[in-house]
């Protein structure tokens, strides 16, 4: 902490900025799991700083992404369950940039609140730690804003950002995508970090039984189950680039299937998914059936238990699940590539 850093006017205007010192105090220990060679700084400076390790690359290229957690937090409110949180804010980020082939290299956060409850804020940056951990990138920086008559006093938002270097040769294109390929999923954990909004609306949330276990869900509860972390993709693309070929990648995040899988998918030709390969996770089962929402539209929502989607020759496919099942992965095939101007087609 700061000594004589303490001003009584800004407390009672309702900034306590030594709860803020506090906070940090209570993180350093989730951060500094994070380090990597590459942390050049301490947190609490004006920048984070890192050293590019650019052995073996012949044109480096940064990659950068940033993203929120969205109305998932409404969930975290209701629960007072604040330490998965942040490994949703860090996925959004770093699932997106590892689309391109980039792996991460550093994270920084931003936590806006109503009132700073240090400990409150620590259990969100765990969060964001074991996130990092994942993905295998530093935490190298953040802020905290505490604004009070803005937020509530016991709400926040939360978001991120993360850079990530990839070698221009080995950046993911679809430009050598054709009919044949394959498309393979990687099982999502949950929904997620997307279509929160309409999830609330389903289960009127604010006045339903979090807590209390539902059959449907094997005997979880339906806050348990929602507040399921998003799983992070980074390390088992990662081993899946280095030995095979990959032609596109789609991290499926709101707008479903139908926004995300085209984004990888060259014009003339179409990702046709068979929806019976589908692995439909049984939460999505209770939203829809919960909302009356017709299948269409869930796959344009959610991710439906496939949080991406890897498109590789058929040729290599054999070998890619292998090496994605070795990392923990229990990836599958979902579909294949096929000319068209559908873009995509699930049947």
């Amino acid at each position: 902490m700061i000594e004589n850093s303490k001003s009584i006017a800004y407390a009672e205007a309702g900034v306590d900025i030594t709860a803020g010192y506090k906070a940090v105090e209570l993180m350093k220990k989730h951060i500094a799991s994070t380090e990597t060679s590459g942390v050049c700084s301490d947190i609490g400076g004006f920048g984070g700083l890192f050293s590019l390790d650019l052995t073996g690359m012949t044109h480096p290229i940064l990659v950068s992404g940033t993203d929120g957690v969205g109305t998932k937090l409404k969930l975290a409110f209701l629960t007072d369950r604040h330490d998965t949180v942040g490994i949703d804010c860090v996925a959004m980020c770093v699932n997106d940039i590892i689309c391109c082939g980039a792996k991460p290299l550093f994270f920084l956060d931003y936590i806006a609140c109503g009132k700073n409850i240090p400990e409150r804020i620590a259990d969100i940056v765990k969060g964001v730690c074991d996130g990092c951990v994942q993905a295998g990138a530093a935490l190298i920086g953040g802020e905290t804003a505490e604004m009070p008559g803005f937020y509530p006093e016991d709400e926040y938002d939360l978001a991120g950002y993360s850079t990530g270097i990839v070698d221009k040769d080995r950046i993911i294109n679809n430009k050598t995508m054709a009919e044949g390929d394959v498309i393979i999923a990687l099982p999502s954990s949950g929904v997620h970090s997307n279509g929160f909004s309409l999830v609330r609306k389903v289960f009127d949330v604010e006045n339903c039984d979090l807590k209390a276990p539902v059959e449907q869900l094997g005997g979880k509860s339906l806050g348990e189950v929602l507040l399921t972390p998003t799983k992070i993709y980074v390390k088992p693309v990662l081993a899946l680039l280095e030995k095979i070929k990959v032609k596109g990648i789609s991290h499926i995040t709101g707008g479903g299937f139908y926004e995300n899988i085209p984004r990888s998918i060259p014009e003339g030709l179409c990702a046709v998914i068979d929806r019976s390969a589908v692995r439909i996770l049984p939460i999505f089962n209770l939203i829809s059936e919960t909302g009356n929402i017709s299948e269409r539209d869930m796959f344009n929502t959610f991710n439906m238990g496939v949080g991406m989607s890897i498109v590789v020759d058929k040729n290599d496919a054999d070998e890619a699940l292998a090496i994605l099942k070795e990392n923990g992965e229990d990836a599958y095939i979902i579909g294949h590539i096929e000319k068209s101007d559908e873009r995509i087609r699930i049947c």
